[in-house]
């Protein structure tokens, strides 16, 4: 159990990381507050000893992905029709990344965590597929099939998009 200054300063410094982390797994805005308050709420109530930041960030990584998982899970999600609210607020200066951000949200989540976790996160494969619990290899099996599928969505854009992976071979 951390104590209140050291809870301020690990909120400070990794909100933003979780809820983004969040996001890339929720469907709304609301599901990814909701993680990210049940993350921290975590924080205070477990006894863990934290090695130093990089453990900290990788933890609240880890348990931001269970709690997805929980809340993707559970019996009422499974068996109501939900409505997609995502981004009501969010504008983009270039509109070619909304087109992006839009391709981006109807992959599978196991395709958008893993494309999160790479790419603004900046974590290499073997540290995502730890963090995941799946093996490197599926790591980058996701990665690569989210890249076919941007790549497939985008088609003209495709050069626009290379942090993603999608360059044209022509």
């Amino acid at each position: 159990m951390v104590n209140r200054e050291e809870y301020e300063r690990i909120v400070a410094l990794y909100a933003d990381v979780v809820f983004r982390v969040a996001l890339s797994y929720a469907k709304t805005k609301e599901d990814a507050e909701d993680v990210l308050q049940n993350v921290f709420l975590k924080l205070l109530t477990k006894r863990v000893k934290f090695e130093d930041d990089e453990h900290i960030r990788k933890w609240l990584i880890r348990v931001a992905v269970n709690e997805c998982n929980s809340l993707w899970s559970s019996f009422w999600r499974k068996n109501v029709e939900y409505i997609d609210r995502m981004e009501e607020g969010i504008t983009f200066q270039n509109a070619d990344y909304s087109d992006l951000y839009d391709a981006i949200k109807v992959l599978p989540a196991k395709l958008r965590i893993v494309l999160h976790l790479f790419y603004y996160e900046g974590y290499r494969t073997k540290e995502i597929a730890d963090l995941l619990h799946i093996r490197e290899a599926t790591v980058r099996s996701r990665l690569t099939r989210a890249r076919k599928l941007l790549k497939s969505q985008l088609g003209e854009y495709e050069s626009e998009y290379s942090p993603f992976g999608c360059v044209s071979n022509h």
